[in-house]
């Protein structure tokens, strides 16, 4: 229905009807695209939550297989099913570890944190040092001294165990822990690493005004840097860890004493001798579950410090 509007000039013209309840909206149009925008975007998270699954269950498939054969004795772990419980026998099996050869296998697993835990402790620390001298300070050859630190990112490990072992028994310490124990305090990534969080985390303000407030270089880097460098020290000590932890090839070139190994090479040793004897299968197995149990509690107890104290030093 509508009305007749007088216009000045005496012409009518029919006005716009009134906007009632029951004019169309356009929103129900709208609709179908909504509803099938969402119904991509729940796709694709289905799909992307369904790879990362399908992916932790690939990677998670070995340290599986591993779980249940510590579980197993010989028979079982070479006549059944690879994925079947057969049996309980991981008592035996971690008995029978620590029966052998006297508890050696003790003895590799203390050198094993006594290389990684406190090498990669004192290698963190001095990466740290490192990186935030490179940021923070100008000094000659600064940039030609860190391409020197680039190029040791790129030299593989095994590349220098030979010159490190001729250079240990220069200085009469082959076959000692130091031969190990020194040369894995030296991280050039590391060195890289912490750069890059110091360039990131601290910012020079803050430094300045603690500097400002009477702190020291030294102050200012336990004080101010360190606690927001924390983070990065975390990252480099894991990174660190788990290396040292698994490192092979240069405890084999410059260790002969078995009391000095650490689990790595001792496994190795045991891996050897069970082509004769059988019957050290299930002592590798086991001893293996058993040294992955460290690098587990480094990642779930460290972890938190990756997502906190990014200011800690700022607000102190």
């Amino acid at each position: 229905m509508s009305t007749t509007v007088h216009q000045p000039d005496g012409a009518t013209a029919d006005a716009a009807p009134a906007p009632t309840d029951r004019t169309p909206a356009h929103r129900p149009a709208r609709r179908p695209r909504a509803k099938g925008r969402a119904t991509e975007a729940l796709m694709s998270k289905v799909a992307v939550n369904g790879a990362l699954v399908l992916v932790t269950l690939y990677m998670m498939l070995p340290l599986a297989w591993l779980l249940i054969a510590a579980t197993k004795d010989m028979g079982g772990l070479f006549g059944g099913d690879g994925f079947a419980f057969d049996g309980f026998h991981f008592t035996e099996n971690v008995k029978a570890v620590s029966n052998e050869s006297d508890g050696i296998y003790w003895h590799w697993y203390l050198n094993s944190l006594l290389y990684a835990g406190v090498g990669a402790a004192l290698g963190s620390f001095i990466s740290v040092l490192a990186g935030y001298a490179f940021d923070k300070f100008d000094f000659p050859g600064k940039e030609k001294l860190f391409g020197g630190v680039l190029l040791g990112v790129l030299v593989p490990t095994t590349a220098v165990a030979l010159p490190l072992y001729l250079l240990a028994s220069k200085v009469g310490l082959v076959n000692t822990f130091w031969a190990v124990f020194i040369p894995v305090i030296v991280n050039p990534f590391g060195v890289y690493l912490a750069r890059v969080f110091s360039a990131g985390y601290i910012p020079g303000e803050v430094l300045e005004a603690a500097r400002m407030d009477g702190a020291g270089e030294v102050r200012t880097f336990f004080s101010v840097a360190m606690p927001m460098m924390m983070p990065g020290f975390v990252t480099i000590f894991l990174f660190q860890f788990t290396a040292i932890w698994n490192n092979f090839f240069l405890p084999l070139v410059m260790l002969s004493d078995q009391k000095l190994y650490p689990v790595s090479l001792g496994l190795y040793s045991w891996n050897t001798n069970a082509h004769a004897s059988p019957e050290f299968y299930p002592l590798v197995i086991t001893g293996s579950l058993m040294a992955v149990v460290p690098l587990v509690v480094a990642f779930v107890s460290l972890q938190r410090h990756w997502r906190s104290g990014l200011s800690a030093g700022s607000v102190k």
